[in-house]
Formats: C-alpha cells, sequence, structure tokens
C-alpha cells in the first residue's frame, strides 16, 4: 500500500467534506475496535459518516470507545470462539439493521514472546488459528446474507481481512501469526473469487509495521519512530473500502468534480 503521513488537519476543508460524504449511512462493523489499528478504524470511519458496530472482548474498553460517539455501537464478545459468533453477529445486525462493510480486524501473536515454530506450545498455535482464521471465517459466514442483500440493494458490500507481509514473507519467530495470516490472506483470495459476482468484494490489506500495542508486544524494542501510525494506515483502508463500494465511489468522483481539492 502507498504509504502517507500528512494529517487530517493538512487536508483541505473540501477534501475533508468529499471524504466524509463518501460514507454517509454506510453500516460498518470492525472486530478488535479499541485498541491499535481497529481503534483508529473506528474513529477513521466515524468522522467519514459511517455508522460503526465494533467488538471486542474487555467490556470496560467496549464502554469506553462507545462514548466517544453515538453513532458507535460495542460489542463485547471474542471472535475466536465460536459460541460467541452469533450473539456478535445479531448484535452488530441489531444495531445496524443491515451491513455494508465487515472489517475482521482482531488478531493475535501467538506466542508472546515470540517463539520459534518448535518451541510454540499447541494452545497458542490453535488461539492464532482460532483468531486469525476461524474468527473471521465464523463471523464472514454469519452475516453474509445481510452484507449480499446490502450489495442487491446496489450499493455494493465489502469484507476486508486484515493482513500481514507475514502472510507472504517467512520470519523466523512468527510462525503461528504468520501461518495464520497466510491462511487468512489465502482464504480472502478464494471467497472473493466466489462471492465477487454477488457484488460483494474481499480485500485482504497488509497495513504495514504500525506503532500499535500488538507491535510492541512482539517487537519490544523496535524504534516506535520508524514504525507507521495506525491512523494513516486506517486513512488508507478507509479510501480502499470506498474505492470498493460502487455508490461511494461515484460519489466521491462526483463530490470531486464540483469540489475541487
Amino acid at each position: 500500500m502507498t504509504t502517507t503521513h500528512d494529517s487530517d488537519t493538512s487536508r483541505s476543508p473540501q477534501t475533508r467534506h468529499r471524504a466524509r460524504d463518501a460514507f454517509d449511512g454506510t453500516r460498518v462493523a470492525i472486530t478488535g475496535g479499541t485498541s491499535g489499528l481497529g481503534l483508529a478504524l473506528v474513529r477513521e470511519l466515524l468522522g467519514r459518516g459511517a455508522t460503526v458496530a465494533f467488538v471486542a472482548r474487555t467490556r470496560d474498553a467496549v464502554e469506553r470507545v462507545a462514548a466517544e460517539d453515538a453513532n458507535s455501537h460495542g460489542v463485547v464478545g471474542d471472535v475466536s470462539r465460536k459460541e460467541d459468533t452469533h450473539p456478535i453477529a445479531m448484535q452488530i445486525l441489531g444495531a445496524l439493521g443491515g451491513l455494508d462493510v465487515l472489517i475482521n480486524g482482531a488478531s493475535d501473536l501467538g506466542p508472546t514472546p515470540l517463539a520459534l515454530l518448535a518451541d510454540t506450545e499447541c494452545e497458542d498455535f490453535e488461539r492464532a488459528l482460532a483468531t486469525n482464521v476461524l474468527g473471521p471465517f465464523r463471523l464472514t459466514k454469519a452475516l453474509l446474507g445481510s452484507l449480499a442483500s446490502s450489495a442487491r440493494e446496489g450499493s455494493g458490500a465489502v469484507v476486508l481481512n486484515v493482513s500481514s507481509d507475514a502472510a507472504v514473507s517467512a520470519y523466523s519467530r512468527w510462525g503461528a501469526y504468520g501461518v495464520s495470516k497466510a491462511a487468512l490472506h489465502h482464504m480472502s483470495r478464494i471467497w472473493h473469487e466466489e462471492i465477487a459476482a454477488e457484488g460483494i468484494a474481499v480485500l485482504s490489506l497488509d497495513p504495514e509495521d504500525m506503532d500499535t500495542p500488538m507491535h510492541a508486544a512482539a517487537v519490544p524494542d523496535a524504534d516506535r519512530s520508524l514504525l507507521k501510525r495506525p491512523e494513516v494506515a486506517a486513512r488508507e483502508f478507509a479510501d480502499a473500502i470506498a474505492a470498493a463500494l460502487p455508490v461511494r465511489a461515484a460519489a466521491s468522483e462526483l463530490m470531486a468534480t464540483e469540489f475541487p481539492g
């Protein structure tokens, strides 16, 4: 993805207005929405006019983030647990009344500190797979009918799975995470082939190395000044989603013509 480090304040009022209007009325669900990239996405998409339901495991964190904006709806749940899938899906649809965009952002590193595959406990490996692969599979499957309904209405629908360069490059000690993200990335490609004709785009995007609590847990001695801010990645992801939603993309092009930046 193209990296840019401009801030919202550097964009013109007309540009910010166009960005907001592109998501007006869009119903978005985000997992892992109280920290790191997930939290940045919640704030970015709310700022662009979307209504957002976000999911996280910790009630206090969910309530704190939900209090920031009346257009956000917090859901307490763990996407790695099969028994949580349908309650999460029902709460998302109950809050939003339908769904246009699903962002599977919740992720698990596996063992911390990171470990060689030979030294990785089976339970840590299973947790990474449950969170990073099975969780997105189950939740997408549970919400697919609502996404298809939105697509049939002509506005399109998008599933965005947060990937990683570890999905395509073999890094020592990143085994559990890398294997799970590789599976997620390829699952995304297969799913896109299967449902794109229904008007649902499935994206798998790598946000690059970010200054987040997860990265700090993986690489405690990293130079944070060299890492991308999650707010920058959230803007890039939001732009990618807008481009994949035909009605929003057309609206953005129209506004760009009417209000050149």
